[in-house]
């Protein structure tokens, strides 16, 4: 009954590396905006910037924010050597020398001193997953290294979301710790024991979104997410007052939430949930309350190392000065989004205009409410734009200050990693030092930008059988019309952003 990875990993899985992939929440700009629409103050960001990911797994996401910023001091940590190993293999192949890759126990109080101070920390997929002593040295470093008027941004397995999936993560554990093998092999066996209680209509299984989305789209998760994913010892998903409360002696206050969305109650609650909540004015109460209406399994916080409120003026102001990217072409901009509270319709003759000028480059929020074209009451409404923008994942708040080209190298590196992987499904994205963030985008978008970068003509069938090598003929006919469509849309986008493969595009891209 006991798995290969508990041999030194204490009960967290170890014997199969995690899998590489890329957030936009953690980056600064990102986590910046949040504060912002919370009218809370953010630190400055810029040249210098000292940035830290606690659990940085193998590493992309750390190398991607110091590939597209040169000037900022990366450090990243990570219990697992053989995730370390890699992101410093990832690091030296690309030339990135402003990223520090350390192996070492949160739990252990000589692990502050390895760390310097910071004016951003970032853990996501660490804090619900880990045991006690960790969470306390989580706290520790917190308190030792983030400056004052710095963020740190905590993701977990939020309660009472996960309430209903509660026997389904013991399933999966239990049951796969009695299947031979390494830990991957142990999580299928244990989902598969979870599909076989639910076809059996078993009681406890039916009820929940958690389960019934996991059952549904289990085909998309690598075996090794499965297995970080439910196979750890300390699994525990939290209340969100309850990781404040763990935070306080680190004197962090909860700032906001990383999905926009949330910092609009009429997007999350309907009226009469608003009206309790309204109740309410302490922000980690109503927190609470919103929790327990909405279905989130997951939360994803920023906490602020002394909290301070800004004016709405001054908040206005501000929010003028954040500059936005867009994250696909124009012609896919969705004007309805589903949220919370239902749909949200992006009435087109206001972001029509605004993603009319976002398709042309990047663009400062205060210069997109002034266009002339714009129509609607809102000009005078930032929160609002950056809200639905950034919410709908329609696009990425980047650095106000255009950067060098940097970041191609590592584009490269990652794009080839998760071919050879076979990662199809990970969340991919193209460093820039241009936007000074990661770009995120498909692992087909990646592939077409690195084959861009070097051909004239893609070969769509060799790069489709290079996507999908176990694929039939007929995905794999899918998967070439995919390629083409992104050779024929992606490259103005990618050349107005600045994030054009090295090598200009000239001959006949496929039709």
């Amino acid at each position: 009954m006991t798995s290969t990875s508990s041999q030194w990993g204490g009960g967290y899985v170890t014997d199969v590396a995690y899998t590489a992939g890329h957030y936009p929440f953690q980056s600064p700009w990102h986590l910046e905006a949040a504060c912002l629409l919370r009218s809370v103050q953010p630190p400055g960001i810029g040249p210098g910037l000292s940035y830290i990911e606690l659990g940085c797994g193998r590493g992309y996401g750390a190398l991607i924010l110091a590939a597209s910023n040169p000037g900022w001091a990366v450090t990243a940590l990570d219990f697992h050597p053989a995730h370390i190993a890699e992101a410093r293999s990832l690091a030296h192949e690309a030339g990135i020398r402003n990223a520090a890759f350390i192996e070492a126990d949160l739990a252990d109080p000589a692990t502050v001193a390895l760390l310097p101070d910071a004016d951003v920390v970032s853990l996501h997929g660490v804090w619900s997953w880990v045991p006690l002593p960790v969470r306390a040295g989580i706290t520790a470093v917190l308190k030792a290294r983030l400056r004052a008027g710095g963020m740190a941004q905590v993701s977990y397995n939020a309660l009472p979301g996960w309430q209903g999936a509660l026997g389904m993560q013991r399933v999966v554990r239990e049951a796969g710790l009695r299947a031979a093998g390494r830990s991957d092999t142990q999580a299928m066996a244990g989902m598969q024991a979870v599909r076989d209680l639910a076809a059996a209509e078993a009681s406890y299984l039916g009820e929940s979104r958690v389960v019934r989305n996991t059952l549904q789209h289990l085909d998309r998760f690598p075996a090794e997410y499965i297995a970080h994913e439910y196979m750890n010892a300390s699994w525990s998903p939290c209340f969100h007052m309850d990781v404040c409360a763990d935070l306080a002696p680190a004197r962090l206050e909860w700032a906001a939430s990383s999905h926009l969305i949330d910092s609009f109650p009429e997007l999350s609650l309907t009226p009469e949930q608003r009206a309790v909540v309204d109740r309410y004015d302490e922000p980690v109460m109503r927190e609470l309350m919103r929790d327990m209406c909405q279905e989130r399994s997951l939360r994803n916080d920023v906490f602020v190392r002394g909290l301070t409120r800004m004016r709405n003026s001054e908040r206005d102001a501000r929010l003028r000065t954040v500059v936005l990217a867009p994250t696909k072409p124009r012609a896919e901009f969705k004007s309805s989004i589903t949220v919370p509270a239902g749909e949200a319709g992006l009435e087109p003759r206001f972001y029509g205009p605004i993603m009319d000028r976002l398709a042309q480059g990047a663009c400062a929020v205060g210069d997109l409410l002034d266009l002339p074209g714009i129509e609607g009451r809102r000009r005078d409404n930032p929160a609002e734009l950056v809200g639905m923008l950034v919410g709908s994942m329609q696009a990425i708040p980047v650095s106000p200050t255009p950067g060098t080209k940097t970041g191609d190298a590592l584009s490269h590196a990652i794009g080839a990693r998760y071919e050879a992987d076979g990662a199809l499904n990970a969340r991919g994205a193209l460093a820039s030092g241009v936007l000074g963030a990661g770009w995120p985008c498909t692992v087909p978008e990646l592939a077409v930008w690195r084959r861009l970068a070097s051909d004239q003509v893609i070969d769509l069938a060799g790069t489709a059988a290079t996507l999908l090598p176990q694929g039939s003929e007929a995905d794999r006919e899918k998967m070439e019309v995919t390629l083409a469509g992104i050779a024929e849309t992606m490259p103005p986008l990618w050349r107005a952003l600045g994030i054009a493969p090295g090598v200009a595009v000239s001959g006949n891209l496929p039709a």
